[in-house]
């Protein structure tokens, strides 16, 4: 999240970038619970992940300004939920991830990667311990842990939580929840004091911390986070009662408060938000297969602690005692065009440095801005650099993520 830099969350190909739709292995669409709700809306749609999700409601710009200045609402059932529960639960998550999640205090959370043995990421994911008194999982001593891996991601994950369980010889229950529950992101300055103004939850948690929550009768998990860089929530809903939490809190307020909803985003403004916000993309800004990077290049190296053994530890500790050879770094462009993901970006001379895996046109800045690896000698805010677009070198200058100023 905010404070601990990264909100630790997900998928979602910006602008022009969307597939056309349709799943390329001809498997039939997943689909959320309101997928029909959100047609009778006017959303428009798009296969992400597998999953037919809604690319807007209105506008991408209407959607994005609404949750830089007063809250949007996103469903984001796409996403994929793993509960992990039984005596060896702690030893299984915590050897599967590169962040400390042993030492988690019950609804607390903790951002982390998910690599290979070489330290190669995955997938990146957030891995809450649950609260004591929900789902019924604890038990005794045993706490019991849910994370949300990426679109499209969670049968991989719950198979390989499995496979290392039974190889490792450790006694826990990997169960995937991911058609158990809608997921929905209430984010914005306001957000916080819109859910409390709708619904019984009330918004007293702390940065990365999660409770259940009463919200509009309907008991919930609720959740200090986000993939916007605003503060706000996302909320754990059961499937059967996706609808009645979804009214309530784009619906009228109660009480008083002569707010009216609050406005509905698809993911075409998570993907801009997140973008200024400086946030990593599963399957674009990093992928096992067409982008492989570890967590010291992405930029997440706070993500990792070196000071246990897991999956990866080895070859990480390596990159961190050497250093890397490329950096995750923005840009800015100061000609006209937009970066797009697979766009090249050459040094001053027009040799190619490295390749755009995530571009828009800003509408907080009015800016077009991108993200992408270049060799750390380009790394340094400041230095020139240029993206081919359509042929033609436009010259930007590297600078610090977020793109936003905290």
């Amino acid at each position: 999240g905010a404070d601990a830099g990264h909100p630790g969350r997900r998928p979602m190909p910006s602008g022009t970038d969307f597939p056309a739709g349709g799943d390329p292995d001809g498997m039939p669409l997943r689909t959320p619970p309101l997928r029909d709700r959100h047609a009778s809306r006017g959303a428009k749609f798009t296969e992400f992940g597998g999953w037919d999700m809604p690319v807007e409601f209105d506008s991408i710009t209407t959607e994005h300004t609404a949750v830089r200045e007063a809250a949007g609402l996103f469903d984001v059932s796409h996403m994929g939920e793993i509960i992990v529960s039984g005596p060896d639960a702690t030893a299984l998550t915590d050897r599967l991830v590169t962040n400390d999640v042993a030492t988690l205090d019950a609804g607390e959370a903790r951002y982390a990667a998910i690599a290979d043995t070489d330290g190669v990421m995955h997938d990146d994911t957030v891995v809450y311990r649950l609260p004591a008194d929900e789902l019924d999982r604890a038990t005794g001593d045993a706490p019991a842990y849910l994370f949300v891996p990426n679109a499209g991601h969670d049968e991989w994950a719950h198979a390989r939580w499995c496979d290392h369980r039974d190889e490792w010889g450790l006694e826990a229950t990997v169960e995937n929840a991911t058609d158990e529950w809608a997921m929905f992101a209430l984010q914005g300055p306001a957000a916080l004091d819109h859910l409390a103004a709708r619904t019984a939850a009330t918004p007293d948690l702390a940065r990365f911390e999660m409770a259940g929550r009463r919200v509009a009768g309907v008991d919930c998990l609720v959740a200090r986070t986000g993939y916007t860089g605003e503060d706000g929530a996302e909320l754990l809903v059961p499937w059967a009662d996706a609808e009645t939490v979804w009214t309530a809190l784009t619906g009228p307020a109660t009480g008083d408060d002569p707010d009216v909803g609050v406005q509905p985003c698809g993911l075409g403004a998570r993907d801009t938000l997140r973008i200024e916000a400086g946030f990593l993309l599963s399957g674009q800004d990093f992928d096992p297969a067409d982008e492989p990077r570890n967590p010291y290049e992405t930029g997440i190296g706070f993500a990792v602690d070196l000071e246990r053994e897991f999956v990866g530890r080895d070859a990480l500790a390596a990159v961190e005692a050497e250093g890397v050879d490329e950096r995750f770094v923005g840009f800015r462009l100061v000609e006209r065009g937009v970066p797009r993901h697979g766009y090249d970006i050459t040094n001053t001379d027009g040799k190619v440095i490295g390749t755009v895996t995530s571009g828009t046109m800003s509408p907080t800045l009015d800016e077009p801005v991108g993200m992408g690896y270049v060799p750390v000698d380009y790394a340094d805010p400041g230095t020139t650099v240029r993206v081919v677009i359509r042929g033609q070198q436009k010259k930007a200058r590297v600078q610090p993520l977020p793109f936003l100023e905290e």
